[in-house]
């Protein structure tokens, strides 16, 4: 309701919230419309998931740092580039926590410059989606990272934050808890000792490995040595071409598949693009059976499927018109890949290699690839892995803060005021002969209130079953931490709920309250050091609840 109603919004949540679905959702809304979608990402491989290009493509600011008027004045010479942003009625960014400040601030300026509106980017309706403990912007020389937040171009864009508490990868609870706490940077000993269950530990034989890993080399060593393994002849598939040499070279840096492949019956294989009528996505893995006639590769997967692979192209398209295409078997080596790759995947097996971890975010990364602990096989980790930049905990419960006051708004909001706003928002942007109501008449002529029930609301509702706090989390497939926060939220709105079923022992919850007294600051992780570790983070947010009660 809320992208639909034209605000600018920074979709976020935690890997595996479901932000991808829910962007490509309303780039399909906005096709269905006619309406004219920049669909652009940070990086080349996120933008080639969704059929779009990097943003600095889009903008034409490439890799430059700053914009002078001379820049602009060059930039405005260029008519593909002008035709480009005008015909643009919404710009979607995603992994937007990639882009430093001062690339959004730019953004912004190009915007206003080509449509001649001094509005924030020019009028346009954007789209930020992405989640800032994952991979954090590249360093330039000495420069210290300035996340966009801090822009002067999202400070006055009026966004709304979505944040998307809910989770559709992993459904274990133990491990969402222990991803949830890597986010806060609250890793207590349970969670270490969770990993080390899983440190060199052996999994089914029948389970084909994901090999993760932080280098390049790594990667690159492990998959020639394992394909030089196999005692059959190569199959050698070679990437076709066609458009603008430029575009052509930016799709094959940011496109999975390689340029050269070479392929082994035998070998272990990932596809590297979506096909859902095919029943494969971006990072469905399996092994060679065999080869057609054609010699195209053919692949059964871990589940048991057989998918014939053929070629597919990745595309830049502008204006609905191609500019540049490559065509290749979607396919690469799959027994290693390196985590920065990972982003986006979901596996149901993986073997991580952490201990050369160089960077916030890459356990992170890494761990919430898979879909459950049983599946992890960790080889190694270094002190750098489970690390997420401090900054960033900070900002992300902010976003929740501003999620919630967006979600309560939102939700005082009669049906069909909802609905005058998001047909005054698309009449603007829309071509006058296409039906704003098309694919949606069922949905448009409900003249009731649809009562959009709050997500703590149905917690509230197991609560009312005395359920436990972690099968409510399993049912409602929320980490632990999130359903606290529902208990907070019910309270804090003059709920009555019985929850003292779930409350710490008696004799606990008085060293803890002891302890929050004789805090400086009221953090967890000072009551937590406090209480010498005894006491996990659960018990003492559990305490906290209430603490801030009484």
């Amino acid at each position: 309701d809320i992208l639909k109603m034209g605000y600018n919004v920074y979709l976020t949540g935690a890997a595996g919230s479901g932000k991808t679905y829910l962007l490509n959702r309303y780039i399909q809304f906005l096709k269905d419309r006619g309406v004219g979608v920049g669909i652009t990402a940070s990086t080349g491989i996120a933008a080639t998931h969704m059929g779009g290009r990097t943003i600095h493509s889009w903008s034409g600011i490439g890799i430059k740092e700053s914009l002078a008027p001379a820049d602009v004045r060059s930039l405005r010479k260029n008519s593909k580039l002008r035709k480009r942003i005008e015909k643009t009625s919404v710009l979607i960014i995603d992994e937007v926590s990639m882009l430093r400040a001062r690339q959004l601030d730019m953004i912004d300026k190009i915007c206003k410059e080509f449509r001649n509106n001094h509005l924030s980017f020019g009028g346009l309706q954007i789209i930020l989606c992405g989640d800032f403990f994952q991979l954090p912007p590249v360093k330039k020389g000495g420069e210290e990272v300035s996340f966009v937040n801090k822009s002067k171009a999202w400070q006055e864009m009026g966004i709304r934050i979505c944040y998307l508490d809910e989770q559709h990868r992993q459904g274990d609870g133990k491990f969402l808890q222990l991803l949830n706490n890597i986010r806060k940077n609250e890793v207590d000993e349970d969670d270490i000792a969770a990993l080390m269950e899983r440190m060199n530990n052996p999994l089914a034989k029948n389970i084909v490995l994901t090999k993760l890993y932080t280098h390049n080399a790594d990667v690159d060593a492990i998959n020639d040595f394992e394909l030089k393994k196999i005692p059959q002849k190569a199959k050698k598939y070679e990437m076709y071409s066609m458009g603008k040499p430029f575009l052509i070279e930016a799709l094959k840096k940011s496109c999975l598949a390689p340029e050269n492949l070479v392929l082994k019956k035998g070998a272990v294989v990932m596809f590297v693009k979506n096909n859902f009528e095919k029943g494969y996505v971006n990072g469905t893995l399996g092994m060679i059976a065999d080869f057609d006639e054609d010699s195209c590769p053919i692949v059964k997967t871990n589940s048991g499927k057989i998918i014939l692979a053929t070629p597919e192209s990745w595309i830049v398209e502008e204006n609905g018109n191609a500019e540049a295409r490559i065509s290749q078997i979607p396919l690469r080596l799959a027994w290693a890949i390196t985590v920065h790759k990972s982003q986006g995947m979901s596996l149901d097996a993986a073997q991580i290699d952490l201990s050369k971890s160089f960077e916030y975010g890459m356990g992170y990364v890494a761990l919430s690839r898979v879909r459950s602990l049983d599946g992890i096989k960790l080889l190694g980790i270094n002190e750098v892995a489970l690390r997420v930049n401090p900054e960033i905990t900070e900002i992300d419960s902010e976003f929740m803060r501003m999620s919630e006051e967006a979600e309560s708004e939102l939700g005082q909001i009669e049906f069909l005021e909802i609905n005058k706003k998001q047909k005054e928002f698309f009449k603007l942007i829309m071509p006058p002969e296409i039906d704003f109501e098309i694919g949606d008449k069922e949905y448009f002529k409900r003249a009731e209130r649809i009562e959009r029930e709050p997500t703590h609301q149905k917690t509230k509702k197991l609560i009312a079953q005395k359920m436990p706090l972690e099968k409510i989390a399993v049912e409602r497939g929320l980490v632990k931490d999130t359903v606290i926060g529902h208990i907070e939220k019910l309270l804090k709105e003059g709920e009555k709920i019985d929850i003292d079923y779930l409350k710490p022992a008696q004799d606990d919850f008085e060293k803890i309250k002891i302890a929050f007294k004789s805090s400086e600051d009221g953090r967890l992780r000072s009551v937590y050091e406090l209480l010498g570790e005894k006491y996990s983070y659960e018990i003492l947010r559990l305490a906290r609840v209430w603490l801030n009660a009484s």
